[in-house]
């Protein structure tokens, strides 16, 4: 029970990772604030989790007050906040071509600043019990794929945000503020979206070695057994870290052109 009595809000959370966080947070002891933007699969959540395990709230994270509405909702609820996963994000394709400055403020909006707005929404909370704050980000921040230029802008500017506030905070507020970075992921939204571009359904079934040298892609619950350690009181004082999870050395890297 690693988070013992811990009140955790996890956006994005009806599906996915943010889905796999939310389970693992209750598994390890904590209570959890689920968002999302499907009610149905919301529901689905809720009656995994268990009654009294949490709370729902479907709404757009980018809406105005959306952050503050979410941690009004995990006070009133459970009578604290420990955590907050900025899980929820806009994964869309684009490039130079594709990019608009419309668009790129849409994805932006999403990806960065919505996570920025409920980190300082959270923050009187995550104060008073020495809380933390978990980002997850993804490796497309470090350059990002070609079709991915908004995403990967978005994602590396989450990334500067949690060093430069992982520093602050924790100097300032005793809130730590990390960031997990994972690779390539099997969730509802990547099948969907090989989907689009014309593949199979069981694509991943059949992956190349130089992506997948362990046969297969990432499982959500493989992040969210990483995302517990930055929950959990155990990593200390660690603060303003950036930690990529994928099954290969991601920077650097320089495989065989065999």
């Amino acid at each position: 029970m690693r988070l013992n009595n811990k009140v955790i809000i996890v956006t994005g959370s009806c599906t996915g990772i943010g889905k796999a966080i939310a389970i693992r947070c209750v598994a390890e002891g904590a209570t959890v604030v689920v968002h999302g933007l499907e009610s149905d699969l919301g529901k689905e959540v809720l009656d995994d989790l268990g009654k009294g395990k949490a709370v729902l709230h479907i709404e757009d994270i980018t809406n105005e007050g959306a952050p503050e509405r979410l941690v009004a909702l995990a006070v009133k609820t459970f009578g604290r906040l420990d955590a907050v996963v900025n899980n929820a994000a806009m994964v869309a394709s684009s490039n130079l071509e594709t990019t608009d400055l419309h668009f790129l403020r849409k994805v932006l909006k999403g990806n960065t600043v919505s996570p920025f707005g409920l980190i300082k929404g959270s923050l009187p909370y995550l104060t008073k019990v020495s809380g933390c704050v978990l980002n997850i980000g993804s490796v497309n921040a470090w350059s990002g794929e070609p079709n991915l230029l908004a995403y990967s802008v978005s994602k590396g500017g989450l990334m500067t945000m949690t060093r430069n506030l992982g520093d602050t905070l924790y100097r300032q507020s005793g809130v730590r503020v990390n960031q997990v970075n994972p690779g390539w992921v099997l969730t509802e939204m990547e099948i969907q979206r090989k989907r689009t571009q014309g593949l199979p359904d069981d694509w991943y079934k059949d992956i190349p070695s130089v992506y997948a040298p362990a046969g297969r892609i990432l499982w959500p619950s493989e992040i969210a057994a990483a995302a517990v350690y930055w929950l959990a009181d155990e990593s200390g004082p660690i603060s303003g870290q950036v930690v990529d999870i994928e099954q290969y050395p991601f920077i650097g890297r320089n495989p065989p052109k065999n």
